[in-house]
């Protein structure tokens, strides 16, 4: 009976600690397109900006991002960063981002991404955040975007068990 309860005790214990790995891991598939880890950090009182950051694997043919959006700012966009010369430079994509053809398009900091405008509050650390993203052919799908900490360079856990996608 002892060592049952210790079995179930632990048992318990590391589904406890794998849950933030499952919590923190969200999925949307539209089409041929799989949608993984939509999220943004959280921003400072007043802040007016905050980005959007994603992975969408294609396994169809070639696609277009052209829009976006999140309930918690009046405006957004797809924007790409880049170095020249020592320069980081920002530019709006006014005609969106391209999904390759069994390909993929990564959203992260410091690349391309989405901005979202006219924040209307805060972003919160452990909120999730509902949006959209409109794809050329695939049309829209409604995503939440989980707000990570401030200085994050990806979700937690955004890439733990998916090494075979």
């Amino acid at each position: 009976m002892f060592i049952l309860s210790r079995r179930i005790i632990a048992g318990a214990a590391l589904a406890l600690a794998l849950m933030p790995c499952v919590a923190a891991a969200h999925e949307y598939k539209l089409g041929s397109l799989e949608i993984l880890h939509p999220w943004s950090r959280a921003t400072p009182p007043g802040a007016k900006v905050a980005g959007g950051y994603l992975i969408v694997k294609n396994h169809g043919p070639a696609d277009r991002l052209i829009a976006a959006s999140i309930e918690a700012a009046g405006s957004a966009s797809i924007h790409e960063m880049a170095t020249t010369d020592g320069v980081m430079t920002m530019r709006a994509l006014k005609d969106g981002a391209v999904v390759p053809d069994n390909g993929e398009l990564t959203l992260k900091p410091g690349a391309y991404h989405l901005m979202f405008e006219e924040l209307k509050q805060p972003l919160k650390e452990g909120e999730r955040i509902p949006g959209t993203l409109t794809f050329e052919k695939a049309g829209t799908i409604k995503v939440d975007f989980a707000v990570e900490a401030m200085g994050a360079a990806e979700p937690a856990g955004a890439h733990k068990g998916h090494e075979g996608h």
